[in-house]
């Protein structure tokens, strides 16, 4: 399966997907989507999720494994290295896989089935989709981690510039390995409201997860300030998390019941419904890579204000957005700037910009040229591939050297047990709309 233009079969493996809402679960849909009506065969591995777990067909037939592993932290399984080694290598050699693609640096699932796929001499790519530190326990152990998975790794994708040189610092991975592919939104489903909204009353929306790492401290202090300043103002929080305690005990504190709406968890399909009734999108990420949601945002004609931080500068023209320190100063001055750039912005007008800026068809086609210099990639042995892992260091080079023997061996155990051509194939059914010619698909839809 080697040279442009090859049909490839491809795995997506995460521990984030449907129906699990987030960045990377969308990330890895609409990729999947789009790969399918580029002729891909595509295929979905990630835990089961409550009662979903077994074999599930979503939209256009993308078939889904929702293998039998609960969720230890965080929506993470529990590394256990080996253990998932039998079920990773049966879904391949089912499946005729030739690409296996890891979304997510702190997937334990994705990491495990990169390093089984790398044993077993098939070509993998990582998409990493999130920035992270150098200094911090948690940011050091990560990075130690993916030093081991992009030792050996074929491609590499980043979503912005910031996040490719962070991932490259951090893992040590060359950068030529590593490409620069977007996310982007689906304009078809978030377009803005037929009526415009009247200024009488300015509404700022914020849909977040309210944790940390997206600054709902930070909303704590802004939102108190900007309702002083400004009477004709309200907002509409969206969101759960451990941080929505600080923004109900804020909105107590200031008696701002009438002008803080408190919405909780909003479901992705909700979302547009909420994004519309406001003028402005107001993102207080502390860090962020990409940032899905400012794209639909403005998708559904608002002007958004976000801080400087990560790749957030990357995706919106300056006209689009507001950029402001990660101080409640400066955020309370992007907003008065954003409110006075209000009359001259159309919904409409930046709605049809959007869908010329992103497109997941793009990425598709972008992300395909990654796999097509995968598969120009010479397959390796062990006794080469070994070392790259002891550059790793002194110590963790030598431990990720013996962790890929034992890996190796449990290969030829399981081979000896359950030889490959006991393991009975899947016959392909292709997508759906190849066999009904559908062209309601949202990759057409954006086209429109």
């Amino acid at each position: 399966m080697d040279g442009q233009g090859t049909k490839h079969r491809i795995l997506m493996v995460s521990d984030f997907f449907f129906p699990n809402f987030g960045g990377v679960e969308s990330h890895i849909y609409y990729l999947s989507q789009c790969l399918l009506k580029l002729g891909h065969k595509v295929v979905v591995m990630t835990h089961a999720y409550g009662n979903r777990s077994g074999v599930r067909y979503v939209t256009n037939g993308l078939k889904v494994y929702y293998v039998p592993w609960r969720p230890f932290l965080m929506q993470n399984t529990l590394p256990t290295l080996f253990l998932t080694f039998p079920i990773v290598r049966t879904i391949i050699i089912r499946e005729k896989i030739s690409v296996v693609h890891g979304h997510q640096a702190f997937s334990t699932l994705c990491h495990e089935a990169l390093m089984h796929a790398r044993t077993m001499g098939y070509k993998v790519v990582f998409t990493d989709h999130s920035l992270y530190g150098f200094a911090d326990a948690g940011s050091i152990h990560m990075n130690k981690v993916l030093q081991f998975t992009l030792a050996d790794i074929d491609q590499a994708i980043c979503v912005s510039h910031t996040s490719k040189e962070n991932t490259v610092l951090r893992s040590g991975i060359s950068p030529e390995k590593v490409f620069m592919v977007p996310n982007a939104v689906d304009t078809a489903m978030f377009t803005p409201s037929p009526k415009r909204l009247s200024c009488d009353e300015i509404v700022i929306v914020v849909i977040s997860r309210l944790v940390y790492r997206k600054g709902a401290d930070l909303l704590v202090e802004v939102i108190p300030e900007v309702c002083r300043l400004f009477p004709k103002v309200r907002f509409i929080v969206g969101g759960d998390g451990p941080k929505r305690v600080r923004l109900e005990e804020m909105r107590e504190k200031f008696s701002l019941q009438d002008r803080v709406e408190m919405l909780g968890a909003v479901p992705h399909a909700q979302v547009r419904s909420v994004l519309i009734s406001g003028h402005i999108f107001l993102n207080s990420s502390l860090t962020e890579a990409f940032c899905i949601a400012i794209l639909e945002a403005a998708s559904c004609g608002l002007l958004t204000v976000s801080t400087r931080v990560g790749g957030v500068p990357e995706v919106l023209p300056d006209d689009m957005i507001v950029l402001a320190e990660p101080a409640p100063g400066d955020m309370v001055r992007a907003v008065k700037k954003a409110i006075d750039m209000l009359p001259g912005i159309d919904p409409q007008i930046m709605h049809l910009r959007m869908k010329k800026l992103y497109s997941w068809d793009d990425v598709a086609k972008r992300t395909e040229i990654v796999y097509d210099r995968a598969m120009q990639f010479p397959t390796t042995n062990l006794l080469d591939r070994l070392p790259r892992y002891l550059t790793c260091g002194s110590w963790a080079g030598k431990l990720f050297c013996l962790v890929m023997i034992i890996n190796y061996l449990l290969w030829r155990l399981l081979e000896f047990l359950q030889p490959a051509e006991g393991i009975e194939e899947v016959p392909d059914i292709g997508p759906l709309h190849a066999h009904l010619g559908s062209k309601n698909d949202f990759c057409e839809a954006q086209e429109k």
